[in-house]
């Protein structure tokens, strides 16, 4: 199964692993399901990086590459259809990096890893508990 893992998952999962529920750390350990990661959750880390409002364990790229390296990660790159599916859904949520993940996980038919019930207003499939 793939799994497209929300911006807190990706950082609790890389520094705080307890803070992940059960049954999601027990999907991202699975060998066989496939871990990704959107290109706008990259970039969200590195503008809350940037603005100070997120203090990484390393240096941005250093704390990025450990993380992809350390989870498995695969990026998933952000494309036309992504972006169109985006411009469609309703305003439930005014955050651009959420939005584009609902876009995402519902073009790719991709279950979305998130604490975050606001992704539930969208039909995602969330896991979470």
């Amino acid at each position: 199964m793939r799994l497209l893992l929300d911006s807190h998952t990706l950082i609790w999962a890389a520094d705080e692993p307890a803070k992940v529920s059960a049954p999601a750390m027990s999907l991202m350990t699975n060998a066989a399901n496939e871990l990704l990661i959107s290109a706008v959750t990259i970039w969200e880390i590195a503008i809350k990086v940037g603005k100070g409002r997120l203090p990484p364990s390393l240096p941005y790229r250093l704390w990025m590459d450990k993380a992809v390296s350390d989870l498995g990660l695969k990026v998933l790159p952000i494309t036309v259809a992504d972006a169109e599916q985006q411009v469609g859904l309703p305003f439930h949520h005014r955050d651009p990096f959420d939005r584009m993940l609902a876009a995402q996980a519902l073009v790719q038919a991709i279950p979305l890893v998130s604490a975050d019930p606001i992704f539930d207003a969208y039909s995602v499939n969330r896991i979470w508990s």
